[in-house]
């Protein structure tokens, strides 16, 4: 039986939409052209992917990102800036009825 390993990298983010100009949340999924785009992986260089490829946002406030970086087989996390972020991503995501 063969057996498979599956990497997955992404970016949570927070940010202010363009109508209705208020917060949201969305975590974006990259395929590996995403991530060859972010060379070298750094918190700067996420920060201008997203700049280049967030256009349903004005802009983002924080993110949050996982990415596997097939040249080292490790993850790299870039936590929250704030604190307060994480929370704010999980009440846009699911929020309470």
């Amino acid at each position: 039986m063969a057996t498979y390993t599956v990497h997955k990298s992404t970016i949570q983010v927070i940010g202010p939409i363009w109508m209705p100009p208020i917060t949201c949340a969305m975590e974006y999924s990259l395929t590996e052209w995403d991530v060859n785009n972010i060379s070298p992986i750094t918190r700067d260089e996420v920060a201008h992917w997203l700049s280049l490829n967030s256009g349903d946002f004005q802009g983002i406030d924080d993110f949050r990102a996982d990415i596997y970086d097939p040249s080292t087989g490790h993850d790299i996390v870039f936590e929250w800036e704030d604190p307060e972020s994480e929370m704010t991503y999980n009440a846009c995501m699911w929020p309470e009825d």
